[in-house]
């Protein structure tokens, strides 16, 4: 199938390892002019620097934290500034530190509020106005599959991701008149750093292994593994393609079947 992704411009945040570099890669792939973004500024800019000699197509590499006030604008001006305008942003954060309600103090949830929901809004408000100007223009916010199904020790992101997925929902209502699009994706447990960090704060915890605790997450899914970056990156290059045209307000799980309820 072609996607028709072809010379249209992105920007992906959060995406200098994980699943962002893996919807970036994916994306570039296609022919997509992407922005990618990271807080570490040499880092970015060689990450970017990688995936143009792999996939011979125009990436950028943009240094910000999208947690902070005023970087999500400085990254969308940026990005349609270097591509003359822009189709599609992906609104990727790392995610907020673990813990139980015990042990979160208010500066915990507050971090973890600007950059599980609040990168999310600034981002999106600051596109709008060149996204208004695209022929096809789409929005995708990662969140999780902590939104559907509550992830142990990880308070801040259960419930702070949640508000994301009611904000993508409701846009979709509202800028839908104007052909812009916006879902979600819900990743489930997927073989990235992050989630190695998870694992072996788990196997301090429990005075166990990495290895036993990466498979005990992995038998939740009736796969038996974990998922792959490129697994969600396919399914989130598809989603923001010409090619989902009639698909807005989805929230669309990609965990394996890790999820077990019906809806």
């Amino acid at each position: 199938m072609d996607l028709r992704l072809k010379d249209k411009r992105a920007l992906v945040t959060a995406s200098s390892r994980g699943l962002g570099y893996a919807a970036a890669l994916a994306l570039a792939k296609e022919g997509c002019k992407v922005a990618i973004n990271g807080r570490d500024e040499a880092k970015i800019k060689a990450v970017a620097e990688k995936l143009s000699r792999e996939t011979g197509t125009q990436v950028i590499g943009l240094a910000g934290d999208v947690s902070l006030p005023d970087v999500p604008e400085k990254l969308i001006q940026q990005t349609a500034e270097a591509f003359d305008g822009l189709d599609i942003l992906i609104t990727n954060a790392g995610g907020p530190t673990p813990g139980t309600i015990d042990s979160l103090d208010e500066a915990a949830w507050q971090k973890g509020i600007d950059l599980c929901l609040m990168a999310h809004v600034r981002l999106i408000k600051s596109a709008l106005p060149f996204l208004r100007k695209s022929d096809s223009a789409s929005i995708l916010t990662v969140t999780s599959l902590s939104v559907k199904q509550p992830i142990q020790n990880l308070l801040i992101s259960n419930s702070v991701r949640s508000a994301t997925v009611g904000l993508t929902k409701s846009l979709s209502l509202e800028l839908g008149r104007e052909n812009i699009r916006v879902n979600s994706i819900l990743p489930g447990w997927t073989e990235t750093e992050r989630v190695t960090e998870l694992m072996n704060a788990r196997a301090k915890a429990n005075n166990s292994t990495v290895e036993e605790e990466a498979q005990r997450q992995a038998a939740e899914s009736p796969f038996g593994r974990m998922g792959q970056p490129e697994e969600f990156a396919n399914a989130a290059a598809f989603i923001v393609s010409p090619a989902a045209s009639y698909i807005t307000g989805a929230m669309l799980s990609v965990d394996g079947g890790m999820y077990k309820g019906t809806l």
